[in-house]
């Protein structure tokens, strides 16, 4: 699995040894973040790991969090400056992937965390509509009901 560095190692003049070893602290961040390990993720955070690292694929910590489920550590990305709306290289918001799963708690906390609703996942499918799709309809109702209260507010 390749990752993107992060260039602030490079930019601080790291030797490659450095470098290797950032590189290999991002994955275990990243496996954090897939595996829901809250704890030693929001470490990393506190010392400085960017809130929006990526892997290859684009996948931010908070998509990998979200898709699988993990509410928590939603949540300490959030409060670390994770962006709620940030896009896969496929152009998916942390949003659809929670949708598509149906994690209704890591959707609420998206969608507190001022997620777009009507983000276009692929297709022209809102993360309503993955949800639908999917049969998510708990998840679906969640997601338009917010949207709705957003509209009437605004």
């Amino acid at each position: 699995m390749s990752i993107r560095i992060h260039t602030a190692a490079e930019e601080a003049g790291a030797t490659p040894e450095e470098e290797r070893r950032y590189a290999e602290l991002q994955l275990l961040a990243l496996d954090y973040a897939r595996e829901g390990d809250t704890a030693h993720l929001a470490r990393m955070l506190d010392a400085g790991l960017p809130a929006n690292l990526r892997n290859a694929k684009g996948h931010t910590l908070l998509m990998l969090a979200a898709y699988h489920g993990h509410a928590d550590t939603v949540a300490a990305l959030l409060a670390h400056g994770a962006e709620p709306d940030s896009r896969n290289d496929r152009g998916q918001t942390p949003l659809g992937g929670a949708a598509f799963k149906g994690h209704e708690a890591v959707v609420k906390l998206l969608l507190d965390a001022g997620a777009d609703t009507r983000a276009d996942q692929g297709f022209g499918l809102t993360p309503a509509a993955y949800a639908l799709m999917f049969g998510r309809f708990g998840t679906a109702r969640l997601i338009r009901a917010h949207a709705l209260r957003a509209r009437r507010a605004a």
